[in-house]
């Protein structure tokens, strides 16, 4: 939680931001669902300047211990507004503040969204998020938005360019972070392996959000209200973000939903299609989910590893750790699914 003292800090820098003559936060709610940074729900009545009134804000700070690939709050809030600027159904980015006077780590502060985020709630109760082959169709015209972001970006500079293909830079990525893990894991390992051997070289490079999935956009009763979390973003194969999206781990209780387990993938495609005027290779998405299943167990063994470490000792990072064996089970059998069409054994 944000304390006394912190929270007078944060209205002084508040109130200098907006040029405002005062700002109160009558409340500073710390929000479920942060696994790597913390995010509170602030409500806020500003004094003059130019969001005179009441105003919902959602404040996202850096976590006390980090995950390798996460960007800085900076760099994120520069992303953010990038996006913001595409037409990206984003929340608007308001201020950013790397002053560790003021709470003690980086923050950033936007507009709030309404509606909710929480994955499992999203795909089970149908009385959110409006109809959902809609739901679905708008969420690939948004990703295909965010596609039309490509290199070179000034103010995406901090992006590190690709001296490879997107896939072979993944590759030795995961390889890299799985041998400072010191970490044996033979599944994982062979999932590499194979990725490698029937690696795409095409240099169709986008500005990836790199975790889209539900969970990470938020929904009301009508629809998609905004999308969030772009700690992750970099530079890609736009199929990563598609096959992301419809991997198994992000349908939860709707295993045959395989968009994002609110649809199948045919709405979820058309809306991409539609608005990017490219269409999806089926194969080349298959790809793309051995990468997010092998992705997913390199993240959640650094999680776990934050806990063990003593970094951040919180149930949910232990909980995420024990995760790892799903995804290895998924890697056998998308590999065992893919054999006969990529036609590379390991």
């Amino acid at each position: 939680m944000i304390e006394h003292e912190r929270l007078a800090a944060l209205e002084r820098f508040l109130a200098g931001a907006a040029r405002a003559q005062r700002v109160r936060v009558e409340s500073a709610e710390l929000l479920k669902g942060g696994a790597i940074q913390e995010n509170y729900l602030l409500d806020a009545h500003f004094d003059g300047g130019r969001y005179h009134g009441a105003l919902k804000l959602a404040l996202r700070m850096s976590a006390p211990s980090a995950v390798a690939a996460s960007h800085t709050r900076a760099q994120e809030y520069a992303l953010l507004k990038a996006v913001h600027a595409q037409g990206v159904a984003v929340p608007e980015p308001l201020f950013l503040c790397e002053d560790p006077a003021v709470l003690g780590r980086p923050f950033f502060v936007m507009r709030a969204v309404a509606g909710t985020a929480l994955g499992p709630r999203i795909v089970k109760d149908t009385r959110i998020g409006g109809d959902r082959d809609a739901l679905a169709r708008r969420l690939g015209r948004e990703l295909a938005r965010i596609h039309r972001i490509r290199p070179p970006r000034r103010d995406l500079a901090f992006l590190a360019p690709l001296e490879t293909s997107p896939a072979r830079h993944l590759i030795a990525l995961y390889r890299g972070y799985l041998d400072a893990l010191d970490a044996p894991r033979p599944v994982v390992e062979w999932g590499l392996r194979w990725l490698q051997l029937n690696a795409y070289d095409g240099d169709d490079v986008v500005l990836c959000h790199r975790d889209f999935r539900t969970g990470n956009y938020m929904v009301d009763a009508h629809g998609l209200t905004g999308i969030l979390d772009w700690e992750f973003a970099g530079w890609g194969d736009p199929m990563e973000d598609i096959a992301w999206f419809c991997s198994r781990s992000w349908r939860f209780s709707a295993p045959r939903q395989e968009a994002g387990g609110i649809a199948g993938r045919e709405p979820f495609y058309a809306g991409y299609t539609e608005e990017s005027g490219t269409s999806i290779d089926a194969q080349r998405v298959h790809y793309w989910e051995v990468m997010a299943s092998v992705r997913w167990a390199v993240i959640a063994l650094q999680q776990n590893r934050r806990y063990t470490s003593g970094e951040q000792r919180t149930l949910e990072l232990a909980l995420i750790g024990r995760r790892v064996p799903e995804m290895e089970f998924e890697i056998l059998k998308l590999i065992d699914q893919a054999l006969p069409e990529l036609g590379h054994a390991v």
